[in-house]
């Protein structure tokens, strides 16, 4: 065989080499947009790179599928419950302290669903893989909750905290079976 046919040969091994490359990207990045929703963009946002927060949302899948994350049983799906009515009927006399109760709350909830909870990075970053519609209503909360402890809040900033709470401690205390689906 003379030259030019080992070129197009060697042409034609790096362009299906290219195209092979550039379709797993596209399918990683797919994947993860619909894995992630909303908190993709935020960390694509917040790295202002696009590889490095796949690499980020990638490296977090992985942390959380080696976790245990486990649905509660009834008992204590209806104990949590019972103890939100409870915090949230307090509120009005005293929301602080409701809201630093929703705090520990959604925190001890993550815990007995098997979720890592001694760094709120942590947590966030974790729950966000199996509920990331919801994560950006936790951050808020806490976000509020901090204000709140250097006097910067309001009694609606409380208001609006304790229902971001909510929102996250609502999908924690479902029967989350179908986790273990989008876990894939």
């Amino acid at each position: 065989m003379d030259a030019w046919v080992w070129i197009v040969i060697a042409v034609a091994v790096v362009a299906i080499v290219l195209v092979i490359w550039l379709a797993s990207r596209h399918h990683r990045t797919t994947e993860l947009r619909d894995r992630f929703g909303p908190e993709y963009d935020r960390v694509v946002r917040e790295t202002d790179d696009r590889r490095e927060a796949e690499a980020e949302l990638a490296e977090r899948r992985e942390r959380r599928d080696a976790l245990d994350i486990r649905p509660l049983p009834s008992a204590a799906r209806e104990r949590y419950a019972s103890s939100w009515q409870q915090l949230q009927s307090r509120f009005v006399d005293d929301p602080t302290s409701a809201l630093e109760d929703a705090d520990i709350l959604v925190v001890d909830l993550m815990s007995a669903r098997g979720y890592p909870v001694d760094r709120f990075d942590d947590r966030t970053d974790t729950v966000s893989v199996d509920h990331p519609e919801v994560i950006e209503h936790y951050r808020e909360g806490h976000r509020i909750a901090e204000l709140n402890g250097a006097g910067r809040a309001s009694t609606e900033d409380l208001r609006q905290a304790l229902v971001h709470y909510r929102a996250m401690f609502d999908v924690l205390l479902e029967d989350d079976s179908g986790s273990a689906a989008r876990a894939v």
